[in-house]
């Protein structure tokens, strides 16, 4: 396999022992969740499954904090950079030809009920960045082996009208160092230099490399840990409706700022993340 080409699949929250707490809050943001996950390694979730990508809520339940422990040593908030493939197998033969050290792929599942209230298994295949390899954070590819127990039409309608995650931020005081595994990854000519830092394009997204300032200019907010080294900070989202969105905030007493036609929710009111809402 000589080449893969970025596609953002989802974007992982660490919310640890706040599982609760964390769902609570997204709901108030106007996302619809879907029921609590439990994982075959150890691990409890919620998703807002959007269009092509879908936020998750990552943590424990009472009795689990030892399983997965790498994972809860990550600072609260956005921590995981997941991309899409079709075969982890040739993305792993792929990242050793790179000389990118990683995981051998991993297969889990979690039970589900779907909207109709069929059970199934949601299966997936994953291989992981090792340790280390991206600062604050993980990013690893995960293949879908059954994605209709997740991609469900019915999961799809927020009441704050999101329709896709589009940018996925990492803020950095050098943009180009952070980008550096993902140039290792893709290949140097998927990024581009922008104002501010850089970007690649990731299908419906784009992963953007930005220093503070320019984060805070778009985004508001920074994670309140951040300091300066590369962090993922934040994430734009689409939205259908600009009313819906904002009925959403207010009835969820969210506090917001209209900037140029978006919404800024800021890291303290977002789980440790900004983020900006776009029509």
């Amino acid at each position: 396999m000589s080449a893969l080409a970025p596609v953002l699949d989802h974007a992982v929250i660490n919310v640890a022992d706040r599982l609760d707490e964390a769902a609570t809050l997204f709901r108030r943001l106007g996302f619809q969740l879907t029921a609590r996950g439990n994982h075959s390694l150890g691990s409890s979730n919620h998703l807002a499954v959007l269009g092509e990508n879908y936020l998750e809520l990552l943590g424990y339940e009472p009795g689990a904090a030892d399983l997965r422990k790498a994972i809860w040593t990550s600072p609260p908030g956005l921590n995981g950079l997941v991309w899409k493939t079709q075969n982890a197998d040739e993305v792993w033969q792929h990242l050793r030809e790179r000389g990118l050290e990683s995981d051998q792929p991993e297969q889990f599942y979690r039970p589900v009920t779907l909207p109709d209230g069929q059970e199934k298994q949601a299966r997936f295949c994953t291989v992981r960045l090792k340790n280390g390899a991206v600062a604050n954070g993980r990013s690893f590819f995960c293949q879908h082996l059954t994605p209709d127990a997740v991609w469900q039409h019915a999961w799809q309608r927020h009441p704050n009208g999101a329709a896709n995650i589009t940018d996925f931020v990492i803020a950095a005081s050098d943009p180009f160092f952070a980008a550096e595994v993902y140039s290792q990854l893709f290949g140097a000519e998927w990024i581009k230099r922008t104002e501010g830092g850089a970007e690649l394009a990731a299908g419906v997204a784009r992963v953007r490399f930005l220093k503070p300032e320019a984060v805070l200019a778009e985004y508001g907010s920074l994670p309140g840990d951040f300091d300066g080294s590369p962090r993922m900070a934040a994430l734009g989202i689409r939205t259908t409706s600009a009313e819906r969105l904002r009925v959403s905030l207010m009835a969820g007493d969210i506090p917001f700022t209209p900037v140029n036609g978006a919404c800024q929710v800021k890291a303290e009111h977002a789980f440790n993340l900004a983020l900006r809402f776009w029509c």
